[in-house]
């Protein structure tokens, strides 16, 4: 097996050192570094730009099926593979790499620069404290070890394997999501929930099929439901107990996803300083610009050997009282009102403010009856528990290809 220097054997295309002066509702979507995650690349939630700048911004190149994205500033060192020919264009410090397929299969190289051996080599490229960065140079400076192409395809196979299933699960996972949300959403905002079919004029009475509408410091809500502030139905960052001693579950801020409620990165750590929480408890980021992102998470990994956690001192934990499940919590703090609350709420210095607790006693809420209450969580909690074991089960897929990978790039283990 001969190694390489990465760059004779690849073409790296970087993007253009400067953003667009603005974005665009519709328009071609452009990759940037937050866009950026191990997986094929994902056009979903990316920023769009219009006709003129996509040509601008692929001048030097447009990415086809089987170049590698990677990420040169910040989140460095992360990246994505083309897996299907997209009109899409590179946003600032990213970096196409286009393999040469004579000598090296795409996938293997993309298998490559997620493995360990690759991530020690990029970090000890590494210059800059407040922007970490790698550079071009540094890049094409990375060791390759390349086998026979027989072999690389036999590699790809194997853990492409494992990365379809982890693909197929996160699909499984988002779609699970977005079920809880549509049906929070249908519920408590549109008051569309069984038996009360479009309730949309008080003027009805139930005999024509609609539920009746009140008036409200809210508006109309349905009759039998309560206005409440968030602070009287959420319990605000409860007093947990949890001893010094002993290695305790604890989630940084890296932990929290930006889009999903599964929380990641978990790790054994001693102390408890910080956010203490317990499964069906909700992390909030408190801080800029964490919140504006949308870091948000949803406790259900602890067992009953270790029952609390503790993080990030930047959470705010909300947990469940009488009045509402801690389902419903977790799906309010995703909602676009009750986030861009706490953020109007934000003080101090520019780049690190911070929510304020008592913003959540000027956060009114429609409360529903417990029935209702208690029907809707036997909905979802099913949800919620099949999207954790969907991303444990990740988790340990994750270990297995993380494991296997170095084995047969080595030759230790031969299929």
């Amino acid at each position: 097996m001969k190694e390489y220097c990465l760059g004779e054997v690849v073409t790296l295309f970087d993007s253009l050192h400067k953003t667009p002066k603005s974005y665009s509702d519709d328009g071609y979507p452009m990759i940037r570094v937050t866009d950026v995650n191990r997986g094929f690349v994902s056009l979903e939630g990316t920023k769009k730009v219009p006709k003129d700048v996509f040509e601008e911004f692929s001048k030097k190149h447009k990415p086809t099926k089987g170049d590698i994205i990677f990420t040169r500033v910040g989140s460095y060192g992360n990246s994505c593979f083309v897996d299907k020919d997209n009109d899409f264009c590179l946003g600032q410090n990213t970096v196409c790499i286009t393999p040469n397929t004579e000598i090296l299969s795409p996938y293997y190289l993309y298998s490559f620069l997620n493995s360990f051996t690759a991530k020690a080599q990029i970090d000890s490229f590494i210059s800059g404290s407040s922007q970490p960065t790698i550079s071009l140079k540094s890049i094409k400076e990375i060791k390759v070890p390349i086998p026979s192409l027989k072999i690389q395809e036999t590699i790809s196979n194997a853990i492409f394997n494992y990365d379809n299933l982890i693909e197929n699960n996160s699909h499984r996972i988002a779609i699970l999501e977005d079920i809880t949300q549509s049906l929070y959403r249908e519920w408590f905002v549109n008051f569309r929930y069984p038996g009360h079919a479009d309730a949309v004029d008080a003027s009805l009475d139930e005999k024509q099929g609609n539920q009746k509408l009140i008036d409200s410091p809210l508006g109309q809500i349905p009759e039998g439901w309560e206005v409440k502030t968030a602070a009287e139905a959420i319990t605000i960052n409860p007093k947990t107990k949890l001893v010094k001693d002993g290695e305790k579950p604890f989630v940084g801020m890296k932990g929290l996803s930006e889009g999903s409620m599964v929380i990641g990165d978990i790790i054994e750590k001693t102390g408890n300083s910080g956010a203490k929480f317990i499964n069906g408890d909700t992390l909030f980021a408190r801080i800029t610009p964490c919140l504006q992102n949308g870091k948000t998470g949803y406790v259900l990994f602890l067992n009953p050997e270790q029952p609390v956690g503790f993080g990030s001192t930047e959470f705010i934990v909300l947990r469940e009282r009488d009045d509402l499940s801690s389902e419903f919590i977790y799906l309010l703090s995703r909602s676009n009102n009750f986030r861009e609350h706490a953020i109007q709420s934000m003080t101090g210095a520019t780049g690190r403010q911070r929510v304020h607790n008592d913003c959540f006693a000027s956060y009114y809420l429609p409360v529903p009856p417990k029935e209702l209450m208690n029907e809707f969580t036997k909905i979802v909690k099913p949800m919620f528990k099949s999207i954790f074991n969907l991303s444990r089960r990740n988790e340990n897929l994750k270990k297995q290809r993380d494991m296997l990978l170095p084995k047969l790039i080595s030759g230790k283990i031969e299929l």
